[in-house]
Order: structure tokens, then C-alpha cells, then sequence
């Protein structure tokens, strides 16, 4: 039978979740399309240089580099992990060719939602419960209308709202705390729910009521050492108590 943890919303006003991994299916696109940038320009530093050729890893590398992070941001922590340290030039070239080679992606095989996810955001919207989506990636809205929940939520804040409103990103909570002020809750009050390392500690640093971590990646361990409160493998494993269940609204 498999492990479940419990979410009491008699203490919670609003659950905030994270979108690659957590909402939609798109963590190993990312993961594939990173590949195919590093992949290509350490390739290309190799030859120039004469040194080995080391691929990027699209688990070990994007989950402690990449994954949570805005482009910008994944390209320097996988380079300085690599003891590269790049010129600007060089960081906005690789973070837009890997946008185009994830927008590519998602063009020709689309987006899927988790199942469990849609259906957990409807049982809260039926328990009063508020929710938000939060990316650090500027292709947040395009994603979650590709996998038709854009409307499923009653917040979003993304990569766009980051450059827009000067936002640091993840591990910095500054995304998420202002997912909470859209929905005009106190970071206590809300639950965070996410897949990435920086996304955990974005979360435990905006001293948030609950940090549920969804392990995917067999990484369970290393998201309770980051600050997860819960670790689950899907979110059918998260028990809801308290608040009157309501009929599930029309338009969800």
C-alpha cells in the first residue's frame, strides 16, 4: 500500500503549486532539451580546448543545477558546477536556445497534466481552498494552456511576472511569496507544493505552513534534507482534512 501524508486545511488557506513536474509532465522535456544545449557546447569547448568531453546528465545535473530555476540562472549553475564561468554573451545565448528547443518540444509532442494534480486542485477548490501555479519559466502560461488547466487555478505567477516585478528566482522564495500576496494569504497559511531541490528551500526560506515534496526522480531523501515537511511519490498519496466539501464549481 503505498505511504500517505496528511494536509489539515483547517490551517491552510491556499496551496500553491509548482508547475514542471508538479502540474504538467514537462520536467524531462526541459531535462531533454538542456541536454541537447550542454550537449552541444561542451562538445564544441572540447574540441576547441582539447579537453575530455563530459555530457550533461539529465538526472544527476538538471535535478542538483537546473531544475526550479530560471534559465538564466540553470545555464550558471550547471557551468560553474563545471568550473566554467561564463561571459553574459554566452549565459543569454544557451538560455535561448534552450527555450526554443523546449518550445519545439512541447509544439510536437504537446503537454500532459498529472492526473492526480487537476484532480487534487479540484477537491480543494471544492473545500474552499485557493491555489496558485508558480514557475520560474517565462513559458508557464503557454504550458499549462497546452495542457488545458491554465484556467484551473486561481493564481500565476511565473517567469514573466519575475522580470516583470524584478523577482529573484528559486531557491530565493520570492516567487512563491508573491503568489501569496495574489492571494492574499499569509505565507503560514499556505502550503507549497513542489519537485525541485531550490524549489523546497525557495519554500522553507518564505517560511511557508507546509513544503510538500513529490518525488519523481527517487530523490525522496535529498527533498526531506532540503526542507520538505512531506514527501510523496504522487499526490494521490495526500490526505485532505477539515473544511465542508462543496459541489465542484461549473467552469473547473
Amino acid at each position: 500500500m503505498a505511504p500517505s501524508a496528511a494536509v489539515n486545511l483547517e490551517r491552510t488557506a491556499a496551496v500553491v503549486f509548482d508547475t514542471d513536474g508538479v502540474i504538467t509532465d514537462t520536467a524531462r522535456g526541459h531535462a531533454a532539451a538542456w541536454k541537447r544545449v550542454f550537449d552541444a557546447f561542451l562538445r564544441e569547448r572540447a574540441e576547441r580546448s582539447g579537453e575530455r568531453f563530459r555530457p550533461f546528465d539529465p538526472g544527476e545535473d538538471y535535478l542538483r543545477h537546473v531544475d526550479g530555476k530560471s534559465r538564466a540562472d540553470g545555464v550558471r549553475g550547471f557551468l560553474d558546477s563545471r568550473g566554467i564561468a561564463p561571459d553574459p554573451d554566452t549565459v543569454a545565448e544557451l538560455a535561448a536556445r534552450k527555450d526554443a528547443s523546449f518550445l519545439a518540444e512541447i509544439h510536437e509532442h504537446g503537454v500532459a497534466p498529472f492526473p492526480s494534480t487537476v484532480e487534487l486542485v479540484r477537491e480543494l477548490h471544492r473545500r474552499g481552498v485557493r491555489t496558485a501555479a508558480v514557475s520560474a519559466s517565462r513559458n508557464c502560461a503557454e504550458v499549462l494552456r497546452a495542457a488545458g488547466v491554465i484556467d484551473l487555478f486561481d493564481v500565476r505567477v511565473d517567469g514573466m511576472d519575475a522580470a516583470r516585478l524584478g523577482l529573484a528566482g528559486k531557491p530565493d522564495p520570492a516567487l512563491f511569496l508573491q503568489a501569496a500576496r495574489q492571494l492574499g494569504v499569509p505565507p503560514g497559511e499556505a502550503v507549497v507544493v513542489e519537485d525541485s531541490l531550490a524549489g523546497v528551500r525557495a519554500a522553507g526560506a518564505g517560511r511557508f505552513g507546509v513544503v510538500v515534496g513529490v518525488d519523481r526522480h527517487g530523490n525522496g531523501e535529498s527533498l526531506r534534507a532540503a526542507g520538505a515537511d512531506l514527501v510523496v511519490t504522487d499526490l494521490t498519496q495526500l490526505r485532505l482534512h477539515g473544511r465542508r466539501r462543496e459541489p465542484l464549481a461549473p467552469h473547473l
